[in-house]
């Protein structure tokens, strides 16, 4: 069998920028198109019987069903890869999609993670509802740089550790180097949500991470028309020398191989989840959302410095406001976090944070009610900036002392900063914020 090359090889060496414009691209020898088709294909001819057999046991990587490869989502996955500086990706219908994948992926029936606290309210909803019903138990470290908190959760049948880098929506900013450091001592793979920081912040795999994770509906597609996820392979784990076990990734045979890790080596992940959960699951991206997907990543270095130059300028601004009674936002020096925004992210913690009005939960109606500029709706990473009130939409089926354990508080408000001018967002909060006093 022919051993896979990187899918971003040919684009080391270039510049963020370049790569998120070329990285992927393949050349139509056909018509000549300078942009990637939309290939609207469920399946694929085999020019023999031999290539057929080939295929279906993954000695031949070419086409053969959408449902795990299609030529539109490659290029999209291949320019992540490189974004990432990971060996490998695959997209999925959603971010939901990916960390499901890609955990299920690592962990099965009986077994068991280990997640900080502080995620997206959706993933814990997963864990908590449907991974616990398939058996699957994840644990939460409420202070991830208590490595005794890590020890005492972490046991034998721990197969992962899970964290994002920018915990929506508190901002509270995550040490990666330092929980990929537990994840070494102890041999898990660290799984990484980079959904809100994007590449263009952070590159968790540089960080020690193994696996990536996106929710691409948000910056990485970045005009709220899409709906992706994706999973990055740091081709960093050494799956064979792991003191647990990973079945479908050293005890699967390939073709003549013995597993994925024998037949693919760094790519050995990716491809177990291409060829195996993902494919028996059947997540597929739609092609035509993969060409969104590969559309958005083009200027994504252009957006993020809007997004991420609007935002402070905003937290800045409300940490002043009379009406305002704290903002989350580890950019300011005051937020308990500061110094890590400093280190990793240059001061610049992303556009998604919170702030909370004086006044609990009224004051918050009256505010949310009075925004004109700011869409009331439950997305990130948008062009359009957004407003949420985390307490009565996504966090409302938490407990109330999970939720005042995570800080999401009465008066709590979510935004997501978009590409419009500061200074009209500015006014919008003004004048939302003095209808809410």
């Amino acid at each position: 069998m022919a051993e896979p090359s990187p899918p971003h090889a040919d684009w080391d060496g270039f510049g963020f920028a370049t790569r998120q414009v070329h990285a992927g691209e393949v050349e139509d020898l056909t018509h000549g198109s300078r942009i990637t088709p939309v290939h609207l294909s469920a399946a694929y001819r085999f020019a023999s019987f031999q290539e057929a057999t080939d295929r279906f046991a993954a000695a031949d990587l070419g086409h053969l069903y959408s449902r795990n490869a299609n030529p539109t989502n490659q290029v999209a996955e291949a320019r992540l890869a490189s974004l990432e500086g990971g060996s490998g990706a695959i997209v999925v219908g959603s971010g939901q999609a990916a960390i499901t994948v890609a955990l299920l992926g690592l962990a099965g029936s009986g077994e068991h993670m280990v997640s900080t606290a502080s995620i997206y309210s959706g993933t814990r909803v997963l864990f908590d509802r449907t991974f616990a019903r398939m058996g699957v138990t994840v644990e939460y470290v409420w202070d991830p740089n208590d490595e005794s908190e890590w020890d005492a959760l972490i046991r034998p049948e721990t197969k992962a550790i899970f964290t994002e880098t920018l915990p929506n929506p508190k901002n509270d900013v995550v040490d990666i180097g330092a929980v990929a450091r537990v994840a070494r001592r102890h041999g898990i793979p660290l799984v990484v949500d980079n959904t809100i920081a994007t590449p263009y912040l952070i590159r968790p795999i540089e960080h020690g991470a193994d696996i990536v994770v996106h929710s691409a509906t948000k910056f990485l597609s970045g005009h709220g028309a899409n709906l992706a996820g994706a999973v990055v392979d740091g081709g960093t784990f050494e799956w064979a020398a792991s003191d647990r076990s990973y079945p479908a990734l050293t005890d699967t045979p390939v073709a003549a191989y013995s597993s994925f890790v024998e037949a693919f080596g760094p790519r050995a992940f990716e491809l177990s989840l291409r060829f195996g959960i993902a494919n028996d699951t059947g997540p597929a991206l739609s092609p035509l959302n993969g060409f969104l997907l590969q559309q958005g990543m083009e200027t994504l270095s252009v957006r993020m410095r809007q997004h991420l130059a609007s935002a402070r300028t905003i937290a800045e601004w409300l940490e002043q406001h009379d009406a305002v009674e704290s903002v989350d936002y580890a950019g300011l020096p005051s937020h308990p976090q500061h110094a890590l925004a400093v280190r990793d992210y240059d001061g610049l913690s992303g556009s998604v944070f919170s702030f909370t009005v004086r006044g609990g939960r009224d004051a918050a109606e009256r505010f949310f009610d009075a925004l004109r500029l700011f869409s009331r709706m439950t997305n990130i990473g948008d062009t359009r900036s957004m407003a949420l009130h985390p307490a009565t939409t996504t966090h409302l089926g938490f407990t109330q002392e999970t939720r005042d354990r995570l800080g999401i508080g009465d008066g709590l408000i979510r935004l997501s900063i978009g590409l419009e001018d500061a200074e009209d967002l500015i006014a919008d909060l003004d004048q939302a914020l003095r209808a809410a006093v």
